[in-house]
Formats: structure tokens, C-alpha cells, sequence
């Protein structure tokens, strides 16, 4: 019996080391060059994470070692990865602006993990800030999107530039993104949605760059329209008091 229960711990904090594995692949292949490969690497990465918590879940291993290893991992695999990506592929000429606003991104994950692990309450349905992996994504996929359609050049610096501070903004923002952890086997999901997935996936296959980076900017956006709407129903609620 205590085997089994080791076994069972042992299996989702595996999954957290290949995330950070390939948090730390990714490092590395940006400090050489292949900048293909970390991108790739933290998507693989994202994977490994999301892994880690379904399998937590289901054999009811969640711990608080477990949480605090996760974090741990993210940090290096959608903090640290992503900052040393885009900061070796398209800002060593801005200099300390580059690195700088690397370190913003990188500080303000660890911020945005930080303030998750303390919170009491979780509201099952939206993440408090910009989740860090989903930074990781966008960023990973806006590099991955401008090497497939050759994009380069200071304008694309620029954006890169902006992408960095508005990502880390969002993070420790209070603004409100959509939550799937609580999704399980027994979840029963319109045929609709099912059926839009399916051509979502196909997409992906046929042009990944493009979809994926396309996927990355409807989460970011989604949680800007999440707000708004908050905004005007406390408008539409203070008039009518």
C-alpha cells in the first residue's frame, strides 16, 4: 500500500520535471540560436504542465509540494523561457530596453505565481491576471508566427517590445481569463463545440504557425472582453441603484 501511494505522488511531479526539462531545453537552444526549437520546447512544455494536473486529479495527489514544484517549473519553463527567448531573437539591439523589459515579463510571471499560490479562494472558472503559461504561449507563437511569414525588422522589435509590457501588465492585473482546469471526462460539452474543435485541430495541422498564434490572441483578447463586459454590467447595476 505504501508503494501504490508513493507511486501515485511519484507520477505527477514526473511531469512537472519534463516541464522543466524542456523550460531549460528551451533556455539553452535560445542561447544557441534555435530559437525554432525553444519555442517548441515551452509548447512542449505547456503540455507536461497541464499533464501534471490532471494526473494530480485523478489519482488525488494533490499536494502542497506538488504546487509548489509546479511553480517552481513554471517559472522556468513560462518566465524565465519565454524572457531569454524573444530577448535573444529580436532585442539585443534595444540593449538595456531589451533586457529590461525581458525582466519585466520574467519578474511579473513570478509575481502572477506568487499571488496564485496565496490566494484562499479560486474562483473555478477564471484565473485572477493573465495566466503565466498563457504569456509563454503568446510569446512562443508570436515568434514561431513572424519566422513562418519571414516578419522582421524594428517594427517587429517594436511590438515585441509592447507585447512584453502589456503581457506583464495583464499578469499581475485583476482582469479576469477563462478557467478549464475544472474540466473533467464526465464534463459534457455541446456538439457545436465539439464539432469546432475538431475543425480547430485540423487548422492547427495545415498551419500551425498561423493557428496556434491565432488561438494565443483569442485568449488574450478574451479576458479584455471578459472585462469590459464586467465594467458595463457595474455601470448598468450603479445606475439603477
Amino acid at each position: 500500500m505504501l508503494k501504490k501511494n508513493k507511486s501515485i505522488y511519484i507520477l505527477p511531479n514526473f511531469f512537472t520535471s519534463l516541464n522543466a526539462l524542456c523550460g531549460f531545453y528551451s533556455i539553452i537552444s535560445s542561447m544557441r540560436g534555435n530559437y525554432v526549437a525553444a519555442a517548441t520546447s515551452i509548447l512542449v512544455a505547456m503540455l507536461f504542465d497541464i499533464m501534471d494536473g490532471r494526473v494530480a486529479r485523478m489519482t488525488h495527489s494533490e499536494s502542497k509540494f506538488g504546487m509548489e514544484y509546479d511553480s517552481l517549473s513554471d517559472l522556468i519553463s513560462f518566465g524565465l523561457a519565454p524572457a531569454m527567448l524573444i530577448y535573444s531573437w529580436i532585442l539585443p539591439q534595444s540593449g538595456r530596453v531589451g533586457w529590461l523589459s525581458a525582466f519585466v515579463f520574467a519578474i511579473c510571471g513570478a509575481l502572477r505565481l506568487a499571488r496564485f499560490n496565496v490566494a484562499e479562494n479560486h474562483d473555478p472558472k477564471f484565473f485572477t491576471g493573465l495566466p503565466i503559461p498563457a504569456g509563454a504561449f503568446i510569446i512562443s507563437t508570436w515568434y514561431l508566427f513572424c519566422n513562418h511569414m519571414g516578419y522582421q525588422g524594428k517594427i517587429i522589435e517594436i511590438i515585441s517590445l509592447l507585447f512584453l509590457y502589456i503581457l506583464a501588465f495583464l499578469m499581475v492585473s485583476n482582469v479576469k481569463y477563462p478557467c478549464f482546469k475544472k474540466a473533467d471526462k464526465n464534463h459534457k460539452i455541446h456538439f457545436n463545440l465539439l464539432v469546432s474543435l475538431i475543425l480547430m485541430l485540423v487548422l492547427i495541422v495545415l498551419e500551425p504557425q498561423i493557428s496556434l498564434f491565432s488561438v494565443a490572441l483569442v485568449y488574450f483578447f478574451s479576458g479584455l472582453v471578459i472585462f469590459v463586459k464586467r465594467m458595463r454590467k457595474n455601470k448598468s447595476i450603479v445606475h439603477i441603484d
